[in-house]
């Protein structure tokens, strides 16, 4: 939709003579917000260009604005009225308000607006009911009690729209927003030292596990560090899970703040709570029984902890509006929750002597300088030049093989907290719908339903699932990670769903909802096989714990039965081999062509995930350059030019990609 500043001024112009002559029957008492957004704050964004109503008819997961509808789900909103976007990305968010509510002192309406804007890490949100208009910084934590002025930016009233309209156009219109004038603009107001909504929800996690750690080994004299350690992240993972579901309309508001009113939360929490979980959703987080199928052996120690309620009951109140919580869990995107359990995930709890419990940096990671999460843009790109490439013009039955062959089938090998593994399923998600919509979606019913609220087609919880555990696969020796990945996709997996759509399907298709990931994600050294043990009758546990061999005939016998992987994507990690000791040495001398005395373990992870890929397989990561010229890239090198067919290389020298590190990263 192209429209010019001037278009656009004389259409505000005509909206604001519109408003004064009939100020008094929008002021009316009975008038609803819905009758104010369509007469006036509808075709106020329109004039800045935006598509509102969707006139284009483009398809929903591609409209650039979407509209929330006017309502309240028991007392609360669900998601903000207006998310303007560029691609599937939120740029900044509005708030509509009926006319006759204060905007320039209200502190409510600003407060809700800045809650959403903070979780979903929008940098600028509007709030107006028309009347007035207010500019809102999103950076900073909301808290409870602040002024409606804080972190306003700018206000307007409506007799102000034509005059100042250059002061809108070159920051709200869709045209700044897609040319990046937005971006510049918001960069310059944002206040030094602000911390964003992944570092705060970060020390959030960080100091319940503290708490959390300490209490359950005061409380569990007998646990094991290991059984402690899983405890805790269990604890906290479920607890996050469930509370997204409440914001998200899919578990009943406030039945964990409501624990907080008995004795024995624990307890409640997770014979009643997370028993019902397990009946609904049959994930792994929830998993108490066996079940044919499942490998994983069900959970036997968590309903058995004891953890007292002076440790669980705030963290549990602390995530509620009414004890101060900034986080608005019904906008937060699960790809925030990755950046945030990245870093969570490169401290460890340790057992002191007397059964204390230390939470300390993990050694890797503390001679690595810190964790680095991989930017979005580089994730987006990796996955859109090997999972995009291959799925390109095929239907969803044609990635799903059958009788003319196996699925398509993507692996990341050392899958962290699930970055690429969550890109690669975004777009295969995307991919799916977008054919359905074109091929009589109305003839794909277990695929695909319509939405009864606004009429856009949707894929089904059961598609989404089938797509996971058919084309979606990892590994990482880290258990903790690997649950970390499974929660994120679990939760990507619910994204979009409301208590009407999800109780729906449930009746419709008589299933749990979300699959349990256990034969997708696994636990393991992915460059280290059975063979390390060759030779010994019994292995040293000790040792056979901390190198962790995979198996990958054994972990994924489909996938290499088939020839192995349709793509290998990832981000490596880069550690010198020195720090694992002289038998590993030993070992990768043996297994890997491009051994090299001082060589990064990337190298290996490199010349593996081309050994893991069929033939005609894509590979995609992002690692350190300096293999391109060292001399232990050499017979990396020569692995790449005898076995591949390169088709780039974006060397980024040392340009900053990784905030805070220097590592020279390259793509290719």
């Amino acid at each position: 939709m192209s429209k010019s500043f001037d278009q656009g001024k004389d259409e505000v112009a005509k909206l604001c003579r519109f408003f004064e002559t009939n100020e008094l029957e929008f002021r009316a008492p009975g008038v609803k917000e819905a009758h104010i957004r369509q007469q006036l704050i509808d075709p106020f964004f329109i004039s800045l260009g935006w598509d509102v109503r969707n006139a284009a008819m483009i398809a929903p997961q591609y409209r650039e604005v979407v509209p929330e509808d006017s309502l309240e789900i028991e007392g609360r909103q669900k998601a903000p009225d207006y998310t303007f976007r560029v691609g599937a990305q939120p740029k900044f968010f509005a708030e509509a308000k009926k006319c006759g509510i204060n905007i320039n002192l209200d502190p409510g309406p600003a407060y809700q607006l800045r809650r959403y804007g903070f979780s979903a890490r929008v940098a600028l949100s509007i709030l107006t009911d028309f009347e007035e208009l207010g500019v809102y910084d999103c950076g900073p934590r909301p808290k409870p009690g602040e002024k409606a002025s804080y972190s306003r930016i700018q206000y307007f009233r409506a007799e102000e729209y034509p005059d100042r309209f250059r002061e809108l156009w070159d920051v709200f219109s869709r045209e700044a927003v897609w040319s990046g004038a937005f971006d510049q603009y918001a960069a310059s107001k944002r206040k030094r030292g602000t911390s964003e909504v992944d570092s705060e929800f970060l020390k959030e996690i960080e100091g319940w596990r503290d708490v959390l750690a300490r209490n359950i080994a005061l409380r569990n004299p007998g646990l094991s560090l290991d059984d402690l350690n899983l405890a805790v992240q269990l604890t906290i993972d479920r607890i996050v899970f469930l509370r997204m579901a409440e914001d998200r309309g899919i578990e009943p508001f406030e039945q964990l703040l409501k624990l907080c009113e008995r004795t024995e939360i624990y307890a409640h929490f997770v014979r009643v709570l997370c028993r019902k979980a397990d009946d609904k959703y049959n994930s792994g987080l929830f998993h108490f029984e066996r079940e044919p199928g499942v490998a994983e052996a069900p959970d036997r120690l968590t309903p058995c902890l004891k953890i007292d309620d002076k440790a669980i009951k705030p963290i549990l109140q602390s995530l509620y509006f009414e004890y101060g919580s900034p986080y608005q869990f019904g906008v937060m995107p699960v790809e925030i929750l990755g950046t945030v359990y990245e870093r969570f995930l490169g401290k460890v709890i340790r057992l002191t002597e007397g059964h204390q419990a230390k939470i300390e940096e993990k050694p890797e990671v503390r001679k690595a300088g810190g964790v680095y999460y991989t930017p979005a843009y580089i994730v987006d790109y990796i996955v859109k030049n090997t999972v995009g490439k291959k799925i390109e013009d095929k239907s969803p039955a044609q990635l799903a093989g059958g009788k003319n062959g196996p699925p398509l089938r993507v692996l990341d090998m050392a899958c962290g907290s699930g970055s690429f593994l969550l890109g690669a399923y975004q777009r295969l998600l995307d991919h799916c719908l977008t054919w359905y919509q074109g091929h009589k979606p109305e003839s794909h019913k277990k695929a695909v339903y319509q939405d009864s609220r606004k009429g856009d087609w949707r894929l089904t919880i059961e598609e989404k699932k089938r797509i996971l555990t058919t084309h979606v696969f990892g590994v990482d020796i880290d258990p903790q990670a690997v649950e970390v990945t499974k929660l994120s996709l679990l939760l990507k997996v619910l994204e979009g769903e409301t208590d009407q759509t999800f109780g729906d399907q449930m009746k419709l298709f008589q299933t749990r909802a979300l699959p349990n990931l256990s034969n997708n994600i696994k636990c393991g050294n992915s460059l280290i096989g059975p063979d390390y043990f060759s030779g010994r009758l019994i292995p040293d546990p000790e040792e056979l714990k901390r190198v962790n061999p995979f198996d990958w005939n054994a972990g994924f016998p489909e996938a290499m039965k088939a020839g192995g992987f349709d793509c290998v994507i990832g981000n490596p990690p880069y550690v010198r081999q020195e720090t694992l000791g002289p038998r590993f040495k030993e070992y990768a001398q043996n297994a890997y062509a491009s051994y090299a005395g001082t060589a990064d373990l990337y190298t290996y992870f490199i010349e593996k995930s081309h050994l893991l890929l069929k033939k005609g397989g894509s590979f995609g990561m992002i690692c350190s350059n300096k293999f391109m010229r060292a001399n232990y890239g050499n017979a990396l090198r020569s692995f790449i030019s005898k076995h591949t067919t390169i088709e780039q290389i974006i060397d980024f020298g040392e340009l900053p990609v990784f905030e805070g590190a220097a590592t020279f990263p390259a793509i290719f």
